[in-house]
């Protein structure tokens, strides 16, 4: 965190690392194994320069999976939720404005024809809607308000499909956010950021107030 290494250092051998901490070999041995695991460390047998553990980049779905589990399980307030969201998306869907290439636009479009199917089920439509919300994220080019974006989303994904049950008029319901999502896109693909930002917040901040098992 301070530094002090970077991606590709190799880290100091376990005897040296665990007197410089000044903790137990085994200490050490189980914290490179947690870092392993998380995919900041690698470790490579053998002999030679290439063998070691060494510092390696955090992978983006690494992030999203930490981030994920971290926003599921905290429990915020569904005012800091929706706040967030529209923070995080109002960016993710203006970059998309500004940077999606016809490939992007086509998988966002890909998720909105499936959230518009006719007598979708509450789960198809939750499995579409965070596929659109992912889409876009992925579309506007930035990898940390994407993975940001994405863990948010999907952290939400069991507690929204939950509302979308208890919904009382699920059909129109449907309607309404599917019909939201058409105009996100088309602010979208008519390279309009401001109005697609505009309409991802009113989106965030509907589905918000129809969804209660969000609260």
């Amino acid at each position: 965190m301070s530094g002090a290494l970077v991606v590709g250092d190799p880290l100091p051998p376990e005897r040296e690392l665990a007197a410089r901490l000044e903790v137990s070999r085994a200490g050490v041995r189980e914290a490179v194994r947690v870092l392993e695991g998380q995919g900041v460390l690698r470790a490579r047998v053998g002999s030679g320069a290439e063998a070691g553990t060494f510092v390696a980049a955090l992978p983006d779905a690494a992030l999203t999976r930490f981030l994920r589990l971290h926003v599921a399980l905290a429990n915020f307030p569904l005012s800091d939720v929706v706040d967030a969201r529209v923070t995080l998306e109002r960016s993710s869907v203006a970059l998309a404005a500004r940077n999606a290439d016809a490939a992007a636009l086509a998988s966002i479009e890909e998720a909105l024809d499936r959230g518009g199917a006719p007598g979708i089920s509450p789960d198809l439509f939750n499995d579409a809607d965070t596929a659109f919300h992912v889409a876009i994220a992925e579309a506007g080019g930035n990898r940390l308000v994407s993975s940001m974006t994405v863990a948010i989303r999907e952290s939400l994904s069991a507690r929204i499909l939950q509302s979308l049950h208890a919904h009382p008029d699920w059909t129109q319901l449907a309607a309404r956010l599917h019909a939201q999502h058409q105009d996100i896109f088309a602010a979208i693909s008519r390279r309009e950021a401001d109005a697609a930002a505009d309409l991802a917040e009113q989106h965030i901040r509907f589905a918000g107030a129809e969804l209660p098992a969000l609260a």
